[in-house]
């Protein structure tokens, strides 16, 4: 009887060091002002030397300039939280004060991303893209998903997609989500770069580092029986799940990680997913909810920065345009966010990517490959 309560003893112990171990919350670095005045220097400089933060001489040469001229703190932090998979990394950083917006200089924000003055946003071209060269990781373009919007994509409120699953909502809460989950090769790591939120919208992460054992039923996601179509940025004939099927974890069975997409797998229905995968999914969706992390609020000049294989992102509703102010409602500059996209390995995406450039992803639905001729010229 007395090993059957030190076994029961023990039991809790080690339950209870997993639950005070997982983690719940984002580490937030503070940037000082002397790190922020360096990598706004530094910034300058490198738009003098290369004039656009796509120069292919730049891109290539990222990692060096990483090391060489981020404030080595950043740089230190970037790259252990590179290859740090253990149970207690929580999988997102926030740099809080990054960088100095000067919103004049910004102007209004445009009606959408398509509008955007890109001179404007060269120089956050080059910090965000220093970032992802300390992990090092090159900065790449999802073409299909995001058609001209190249290395750096700005995120804008759309009033014609304001109730979508997508940046350009507003009106509805955006589902936590790993960017691109119907694709084979989704990005590896996200910054997401604040140039205004006067809304104050809370952004949300999830990570599958905060639950504090994998449950039974959370082993069942590695199994490959689980569907995932593209979002809303796509007509729903050119959204509807493939016959694909992937598992929503992968990698390590004690510290996995994930591919997950909550309103297109579970709320989607042209996902079609078989009954015993859409039971699975809202069992893991209502424990997934409770670790899931609102309480930021982005200022201008913050950055969060993703680790995409274990860290879930989206935002709550607001109404875009608008603040509070004393209780009432009055009209402000609308939300504007900048969001860059990199991959470790260029040669394990080769196979998707343009002949003429590597930067260049060219994947539409779990590995289908658009047409050369359906493209731009390069």
């Amino acid at each position: 009887m007395e090993s059957i309560r030190t076994a029961a003893l023990r039991s809790d112990i080690l339950l209870k060091t997993a639950e005070d171990s997982a983690p719940q919350t984002p580490p937030i670095i503070d940037i000082r002002p002397d790190e922020r005045a360096a990598l706004m220097n530094t910034a300058k400089q490198l738009m003098l030397e290369f004039g656009h933060y796509e120069n292919p001489e730049y891109i290539s040469s990222l990692h060096l300039y990483a090391y060489q001229l981020l404030p080595s703190r950043l740089a230190r932090k970037l790259t252990q939280f590179s290859t740090d998979f253990s149970a207690t990394q929580y999988g997102a950083l926030i740099f809080r004060g990054l960088v100095e917006v000067d919103q004049q200089e910004l102007g209004p924000t445009p009606a959408n991303w398509r509008m955007v003055e890109k001179g404007k946003l060269n120089i956050y071209g080059f910090i965000c893209s220093l970032l992802h060269g300390a992990v090092p990781a090159k900065p790449v373009q999802y073409y299909v998903q995001r058609q001209g919007g190249g290395l750096l994509h700005a995120i804008i409120p759309d009033e014609r997609m304001c109730y979508s699953q997508t940046g350009s909502g507003s009106r509805t809460d955006l589902f936590v989500h790993t960017e691109d989950a119907f694709l084979f090769n989704a990005a590896d790591f996200l910054s997401f770069l604040y140039l205004r939120n006067e809304e104050q919208v809370n952004s949300t992460l999830y990570s599958i580092r905060s639950h504090p054992t994998i449950t039974p039923d959370m082993q069942r996601l590695f199994e490959p029986i689980f569907k995932c179509p593209k979002d809303a940025n796509f007509d729903q004939e050119e959204a509807t799940a493939a016959d694909v099927c992937t598992s929503v974890l992968y990698g390590s069975r004690q510290a996995p990680f994930i591919r997950f997409d909550a309103a297109e797998q579970l709320y989607n229905e042209s996902a079609n997913q078989h009954p015993e995968a859409l039971d699975l999914l809202h069992r893991f969706w209502e424990e997934a909810k409770k670790y899931v992390y609102s309480s930021y609020i982005p200022q201008s000049g913050d950055l969060i920065f993703v680790n995409n294989h274990l860290c879930a992102h989206g935002r709550t509703a607001f109404q875009a345009g608008y603040k509070l102010h004393n209780g009432q409602l009055v009209p402000c500059e609308r939300r504007q966010m900048l969001r860059m996209m990199s991959k470790t390995s260029l040669i394990h995406i080769r196979e998707v990517t343009h002949p003429d450039d590597p930067y260049f992803v060219m994947e539409d639905h779990y590995g289908k490959v658009v047409e050369l001729t359906n493209l731009p010229n390069r």
